[in-house]
């Protein structure tokens, strides 16, 4: 159980997909304009990261490893993601085209997002089971929606302030996702 509390840990907090990988950085910055769109986005993505893990995580065990194919696991893993995405869509645009219209190009790009992808690969490499996938990819997502959303709030409040100009628009928010990712290395001393 410990083993499994730190894994969603670890992705949320410890090794945050986007402010200590690195990954899905144009989503992180372009989505985080407006607090819905981040919450919008941030539940799609923790919808396709963890059912994206746990398909993927059977597809490697039980496919593509047995077959001895397992070297076409980012092709799979990207198809399987380009298909919940599609879902995702679908779904958005019937039951909520606002929140459609207000995600824009980036529900699509959620397909090349490299941080649902990055996930999928890293389960593999780490040798996950199908359970411990499941948590790595939703611990990973909820870290995904955690940083959007506080990035969101930081610059709600950003745009109140009276900046210098050299320091508006993306400087600022560069500057703050840097401040961020340097506050999340504090979470790398968690010991269990």
């Amino acid at each position: 159980m410990k083993n499994l509390i730190l894994i969603i840990l670890g992705g949320a907090l410890i090794n945050n997909v986007v402010l200590n990988q690195f990954l899905g950085i144009c989503s992180f910055l372009g989505v985080s304009k407006q607090m819905k769109a981040s919450a919008s986005l941030g539940g799609a993505v923790i919808f396709v990261m963890t059912i994206a893990s746990a398909v993927a995580s059977l597809l490697y065990d039980y496919v593509l490893k047995p077959l001895g194919i397992d070297f076409m696991k980012t092709i799979v893993f990207i198809l399987v993601i380009a298909a919940l995405v599609q879902i995702v869509e679908m779904f958005l645009k019937k039951t909520s085209p606002a929140v459609y219209k207000s995600l824009g190009i980036y529900l699509p790009l959620i397909t090349t997002n490299c941080a649902v992808l990055g996930v999928a690969l890293t389960n593999v490499q780490n040798e996950y089971n199908f359970i411990e996938s499941v948590l790595a990819g939703f611990g990973t997502a909820i870290g995904f929606t955690l940083a959007i959303i506080l990035l969101a709030s930081i610059r709600s409040r950003i745009r109140e302030e009276d900046l210098p100009a050299p320091l508006r628009g993306a400087p600022i928010v560069l500057i703050s996702a840097a401040l961020m990712s340097i506050a999340f290395m504090g979470f790398s001393g968690l010991a269990f």
